[in-house]
């Protein structure tokens, strides 16, 4: 029985104990000491090399490196490509190496044993336009400001130093300055818009080496999409101005060169990031998500009509973060064609489906992950995210999700499952056979930092609890086992509008994942139930009654290992072949069409440029995720689909029976408050009394007034707090699209 237990493996292949890193080979240490010193070399020079552009100092370096550099058969193209957009693909092809073969697998909790205040961890700004914000992200805001405003400062100076040689009329002046400015902002742009593409790439190498999870990646593309379009719209008003004083308004807006920038596609491009960021703004996502979702899909013409806006040359300042966009994007289309298995669906009375997947037992993912989730009955185009509620330990052939019905794709997805259960209670089956999932991910953390704490509080509202159903199992599985990385002491508190979400802490079956748990740490439930002044007859613990479909003995369908927690050598053969394939197929392209041919149009050597990248991707890289592919089948053939008695008893369970009876389970530790709302001043002081002089991970899910109200107590009670109080580590994991 024990070999074919779903728990054993996963313990392995996780390797969860804090090893101590002195054990860890000399020459593996020394190696990853210089893999990680090159990154942190290259990132410095390029951002360097950004920063201090303005200066003639650094354009003078540049001037010379073009004269020296543009004999190749790259030509200017490959200077520029070499100095502003072969650094990234560097540390990219470095983080593949790094994450290969020196990702934090045996990570030690010594760095978080003494409390000490961390940038990352320590919220600054709790409300505004930015939301919460950490210290480190606050630098990372006034940096980027920084530049901006020192870049536009230094290049008005220079300009205006130069007009100043030439005898012009103060009208001439005027209209040069307006037309250089814009210039020099189109330049500020491209730059911006490098860093934009970077933290949108889901499944990114760079994501996975800085352990930046996507949800936190998507606020930091939406503040760059922010400023990049606020400059660009500046860069084209500075020209419509110039140009409209001239009286030449018209002429210029449609005019197309072949030597220079094809203003004709300058503006189409603008056109459709100034719909992009319209439709973007929180007020009309909110309302109106599925206009945001396809206007975004413009970033294909807004890329492409940008190449062939600038031309080739000043196109590499941004290409290498577009390049590795590009590289993600391909690898989740393909994974994106695959359907998946649906092992369970069914709708909960409290308004939440519950949807359980088949996925290969390869594929590995920790607690607090995000999939992207479509369902092709319902649209075709359309991939919502959502929080992985079942932990990696509950079984390897499996991972389940919970969906709030909120709008009108989760309530079609729900009237699905609803009718075909009305409809097919003899032939079960037809109701997984109907609904048809694709899936993408799994994203998130690439360690489990919520095992980096011995203590912490779990802050959710609503469905936000959801994830942390999957860090409760995982607690409970490795306290089962006897791993000394699981948190010791555990405060939930969880707020909810109708004592009918009560039912969901269900889900987490802590009776047969851990009997008497009790005995190994220290669990406790505070609910709050905002809506109502009493409880109901049956005080919100009862058991879920619900459909069960049949398990899934076995399957065809499974999810695919491309991206999210893919396989990391596999990733980056993906990553160095195409980058070598990129420049390969421009270098013959500069070599047998371009200089024979004498093409000197700058917008079609964009176009060229543009499809060479692609070109790499989809020829290149779809070779590699062909035997990506068949090493992934070959591998999973070795492991045969059938669940283990112990995963097949807990989805039964899971399935058919509540748990709210049996006494050692969540509510035998859940309190409940009727009317009120969680006072968070109070809890967290009192938590502070009881605990002394520690570090707390604090982790929150749920709308941003409750992040903003729990990363203000965190503040609060670092700053004001008693010498001897515990330090509070501020951590959000609320995906708002």
């Amino acid at each position: 029985m024990a070999e074919l237990s779903a728990l054993v493996p996963l313990l392995a292949d996780r390797k969860l104990e804090f090893d101590n890193s002195n054990n860890r080979p000399i020459l593996q240490t020394l190696a990853k000491l210089v893999v990680k010193s090159l990154i942190w070399v290259v990132f410095i020079i390029w951002v360097a090399t950004i920063f201090f552009l303005p200066t003639e100092f650094v354009q003078k370096l540049l001037s010379n490196w073009i004269k020296t550099t543009q004999g190749s058969i790259f030509g200017v193209t490959g200077s520029i490509f070499l100095g502003f957009s072969a650094p990234i693909l560097a540390i990219a092809i470095l983080a593949c190496i790094y994450v290969a073969f020196f990702s934090r697998e045996n990570f030690e909790r010594n760095n978080y044993k003494f409390p000490r205040y961390r940038l990352w961890t320590f919220p600054v700004l709790v409300s505004g336009p930015f939301g919460v914000v950490s210290a480190a992200e606050l630098i990372g805001i006034v940096i980027f400001s920084a530049y901006v405003l020192w870049s536009l400062a230094a290049y008005v100076l220079q300009i205006n130093s130069a007009i100043e040689r030439y005898s012009l009329t103060l009208k001439e002046k005027r209209l040069l300055m307006l037309e250089i400015i814009g210039l020099r902002l189109g330049l500020i742009g491209l730059f911006c818009l490098a860093f934009l593409f970077l933290p949108i790439a889901r499944g990114s190498i760079l994501l996975r080496m800085t352990d930046i999870p996507f949800e936190q990646a998507t606020r930091y593309h939406v503040w760059l999409g922010h400023l990049t379009m606020a400059i660009f719209t500046l860069h084209g008003l500075f020209y419509v101005i110039a140009w409209a004083i001239q009286g030449r308004l018209l002429q210029q807006i449609l005019e197309w060169r072949d030597i220079g920038v094809a203003n004709l596609a300058g503006v189409i491009s603008l056109s459709a990031g100034l719909l992009m960021w319209v439709t973007s703004l929180r007020p009309v996502r909110r309302a109106y998500f599925e206009v945001f979702f396809y206007t975004h899909q413009l970033y294909v013409i807004f890329v492409v009509f940008l190449a062939l806006h600038v031309g080739d040359f000043v196109f590499s300042f941004a290409a290498g973060a577009i390049f590795l966009f590009i590289l993600d994007r391909f690898l989740r289309f393909c994974q994106s064609r695959t359907t998946v298995d649906v092992v369970s669906a069914a709708c909960r009375p409290c308004g939440t489906v519950e949807l359980i997947l088949s996925k290969p037992p390869r594929l590995h993912y920790n607690a607090l992950s995000f999939i992207f989730l479509q369902v092709r009955e319902l649209s075709w185009l359309q991939w919502h995210p959502f929080s992985v509620s079942s932990s990696p330990l509950d079984g390897k052939h499996h991972l389940s999700i919970l969906i709030k019905v909120l709008g009108k794709w989760t309530e079609k997805l729900r009237d699905i499952i609803n009718s075909v259960s009305d409809n097919h209670q003899n032939d079960l089956s037809s109701k997984l056979k109907l609904i048809t999932v694709s899936v993408e991910g799994p994203y998130g953390h690439e360690v489990p930092y919520h095992l980096m704490y011995e203590n912490l509080i779990l802050v959710a509202g609503g469905i936000g609890v959801s994830p942390f159903f999957a860090i409760l199992s995982d607690i409970l599985h490795l306290s089962s086992e006897g791993k000394s990385c699981s948190p010791k002491n555990i405060l939930v508190i969880w707020a909810v509008k109708k004592s009918l979400e009560l039912s969901l802490l269900s889900t987490v079956d802590a009776q047969s994942i851990c009997p008497s748990f009790s005995d190994k740490l220290h669990l406790e439930i505070q609910t709050y139930v905002t809506q109502e002044l009493e409880p109901p007859l049956e005080d919100g613990r009862f058991n879920e009654k619900m459909d069960c479909p049949p398990l899934l003995i076995s399957s065809s369908n499974l999810m695919s290992c491309l991206v999210g927690t893919g396989h990391k050598v596999w990733a980056g053969i993906y990553v160095l072949v195409s980058t070598i394939g990129f420049i390969v197929f421009y270098g013959l392209l500069e070599l047998y069409y371009i200089k024979p041919f004498q093409v000197v149009a700058w917008w079609y050597r964009g176009l060229l440029f543009t499809l060479c990248m692609v070109a790499s991707v989809v020829i290149l890289g779809a070779i590699v995720i062909f035997f990506w592919n068949k090493w992934e089948m070959k591998s999973s053939s070795n492991d045969s689909w059938m669940t283990s008695d112990n995963e097949k008893k807990s989805l039964l369970n899971h399935n058919i029976f509540g748990t709210g009876d049996k006494k050692e389970n969540l509510s035998s530790v859940q309190t409940i408050q009727y009317g009120t709302r969680p006072d968070f001043r109070a809890i967290f002081s009192s938590y502070a009394e009881q605990m002394g002089h520690i570090n707390v991970g604090v982790i929150v899910c749920g709308p941003p007034g409750l992040q903003s109200s729990v990363a203000r107590e965190c503040r609060y009670q670092n700053i004001r707090g008693k010498w001897n109080h515990p330090i509070f580590h501020f951590n959000s994991h609320s995906f708002d699209l």
